[in-house]
């Protein structure tokens, strides 16, 4: 009896050892996080390869519900309210699906974040639905890649490539009215973002004339600032001010010379140069 028991525990033991062995997977999990705007996208999804077989029509069929990568469902997690090309999507996490198809491919994003594959799939799970054209490439991806390209400050294009083929959607995080509520609170601080509430006024509400004098008091509060002066003076240019503009540049140089910084040295040379040209 003593020597069964024994026996069954080493056997146990055997097992369990076993069992802790972690083993290299055909198609590795990876999870990227991307900050846009205010927020950020993060994506989970495993990555097959090709190894040396065809994949579009063969190992992945076409115009047939994929699950964009192996394993688990392909899961995407936006932190804000984005637009998916002209859609508009809500916060929260999503199952990524597609219908590959030689032309186009439908993208599905779904509810059934905790699907494994195409299994659980239900189509009255869906919340947005878009098709994009498929482009070719030149040389052919070996492992099934999804990546974050053309990146601007609350935009950017989602890719996903394997073979030759790749098909891509815009995203657009709408940050506007977060940052005006961000900018308006801190403004009534005691460390006020003049240089923040100009950018933003420039480049979001389009109020030439509030972004010019948050910038004029930016630039009160740092003398030095030649990156802020430059701002200024293209500020100034938007408004038709070319003069104005050119004498802030001019400021701007002689700073940036001080601090010997040849990188702005070199942007208000050629924002001159441009100025110059269309005061001719």
């Amino acid at each position: 009896m003593k020597k069964t028991i024994l026996f069954l525990l080493l056997h146990l033991s055997i097992s369990m050892s076993f069992a802790q062995v972690k083993m290299p997977v055909l198609s590795p999990t990876q999870t990227i996080k991307q900050d846009i705007g205010v927020g950020f996208i993060e994506l989970k999804y495993a990555r097959p390869s090709a190894r040396d077989r065809k994949v579009f029509g063969n190992v992945v069929p076409y115009n047939t519900l994929w699950r964009t990568g192996a394993n688990a469902a392909t899961l995407i997690k936006f932190s804000d309210k984005v637009t998916i090309n002209d859609k508009v999507l809500d916060t929260g996490s999503y199952a990524v699906y597609t219908i590959p198809g030689k032309e186009n491919w439908e993208i599905i994003f779904n509810k059934g974040v905790s699907n494994w594959g195409t299994d659980g799939y239900k189509e009255t799970e869906d919340v947005l639905r878009i098709t994009v054209p498929v482009h070719t490439l030149k040389k052919a991806v070996e492992t099934f890649t999804i990546g974050f390209e053309n990146m601007k400050p609350s935009a950017c294009d989602i890719h996903f490539t394997w073979e030759k083929t790749d098909v891509s959607f815009s995203v657009t995080m709408d940050v506007k009215e977060k940052l005006k509520a961000q900018i308006e609170t801190a403004l009534n601080g005691d460390k006020k973002p003049y240089y923040q509430a100009a950018q933003f006024y420039n480049e979001y509400e389009t109020d030439l004339p509030k972004a010019l004098m948050f910038v004029d008091k930016a630039i009160e509060a740092n003398s030095t600032a030649y990156w802020m002066m430059l701002y200024k003076a293209k500020i100034q240019e938007k408004m038709g001010d070319l003069n104005g503009a050119l004498i802030t540049s001019q400021q701007s140089m002689e700073a940036a010379k001080k601090a010997d910084n040849p990188d702005y040295i070199k942007s208000n040379t050629d924002f001159q140069k441009g100025l110059k040209d269309k005061m001719k």
